[in-house]
């Protein structure tokens, strides 16, 4: 894993998630795959193996880049402008 610059754009503490499930899947009457939280607004959505991967759309419409899973256990982080861990 390496570090990228939007790493120190990022706010600290990293925020409150703003749900505990991926909320545009449950409007849709979908189940996400796994989570992952937004650390730019708390933002919680679904991975790409989700039907409507709603983090990545998450993403594509708030340029926020930086996200980490949100699966109890796990730690690492994504960003996607980079296309890499960090």
């Amino acid at each position: 894993m390496s570090e990228c610059t939007h790493i120190a754009e990022l706010p600290r503490p990293e925020p409150a998630p703003q749900s505990a499930t991926c909320l545009e899947c449950l409007a849709v009457g979908s189940h996400p795959v796994q989570l992952r939280l937004c650390l730019a607004c708390g933002h919680v959505g679904c991975c790409d193996s989700s039907p409507f991967r709603h983090a990545t759309r998450h993403f594509e419409e708030t340029g926020h880049p930086v996200m980490r899973t949100f699966e109890p256990g796990d730690s690492w982080r994504w960003c996607f402008t980079d296309q890499k861990l960090v």
